[in-house]
Order: structure tokens, then sequence, then C-alpha cells
């Protein structure tokens, strides 16, 4: 009994570093999302400026759309603002924002300094909204189809790549259905 007790630390150790490499190996982008071809959970939220109408699920009907979770506190959201900016001026694709666990005031002030390609903000302070859409961080990016069903999630920041290889043959093939 006692040789064995020896061997209780060096057990520990392995199961530790296995638990370690299995989490260095999970990629949060391969997280499966449990709302693809659901409808959009309902919420209601203020606009981040305070100025505009409000933002909710209803606005999310009607046309194939992008729903863009972003925070200004976010480095993600940095690096994939100019591709957002440019897929709203040439992609005829309306983008709508969600600002998560982001102060009203720091992203509307954000948004002011960089630009918005967004077609309505909301501002989900407590991150509500954000956990209704499964969302586990920011950036993340959402196809919408017409009927307001979730069809695509993207964790992390869009770059031309991802747009050229992710998105562009789903909402090609989501414009064509009638």
């Amino acid at each position: 009994m006692l040789r064995l007790s020896y061997l209780a630390p060096l057990l520990a150790f392995m199961g530790l570093t296995a638990g370690l490499a299995f989490s260095l190996s999970n990629d949060p982008r391969r997280m499966p999302s449990t709302l693809i071809d659901k409808p959009t959970p309902s919420f209601n939220m203020a606009s981040l400026d305070g100025k505009d109408a409000g933002f909710s699920n209803t606005d999310l009907k009607g046309g194939v759309m992008l729903l863009n979770v972003f925070a200004s506190w976010c480095p993600g959201c940095r690096v994939e603002h100019p591709m957002l900016l440019k897929l709203a001026e040439t992609s005829g694709i309306p983008i709508f924002g969600l600002n998560w666990k982001d102060t009203r005031s720091d992203g509307a002030r954000w948004l002011a300094r960089h630009g918005s390609p967004y077609t309505r903000v909301g501002s989900d302070e407590p991150g509500r909204v954000g956990i209704d859409f499964g969302v586990t961080g920011v950036p993340e990016t959402f196809v919408i189809d017409r009927t307001g069903r979730i069809r695509f999630r993207y964790p992390g920041p869009l770059t031309e790549e991802v747009w050229r290889d992710e998105f562009e043959p789903l909402l090609k093939a989501l414009r064509s259905e009638s």
C-alpha cells in the first residue's frame, strides 16, 4: 500500500497534463450552435445611441442579413471592423449590431470614432441577449435567413478569407431560395 502512495502524485500529474492537452486542442470555432435552423431568440433592446428606434428580433426578418456581436473593449472587433465597413458598402447584406457587455456610451463612442457598418445597433449591457444567442465571446457573426432563422454562426473576426470561404457560398444559396 505504501508503494502505491508514491504513484498518486504521478497519476495526478498525468491526469492534469491530459486535461490541459485536451483543452489546448479544443477549438472554439468548432463549437456547434444549438440555434442553427431555429428562430432568433425573442428580444427587445434600446438602441446603442439612444436616439434611434430600438432593436428587436422582429427586425431580423424579411431578408437575408447578418447579426454581428461586438464590443468597444474587444481587440478582435477592431481587427474585423474595416471588413464590416467594406461589406456594408459592397455586399448588399444588411448588418445589424449587438453591442455586448459594454456600456452604451463606450459602444456609441467607439462607433462614432471608427464608423458604423450597422443598419441598427442594440445595446446589451448585461449580456442577456448574447446569452440567448449562445454567444461565447466577441466578435461573433450570425447569418439570419428571410424567416428570421439562424443559419450560421461564426466566432472570431471576419476576414476576406472567412467571408469568401464561409459566408459567400451560404449567402448565395440563401438569396436564391424563393
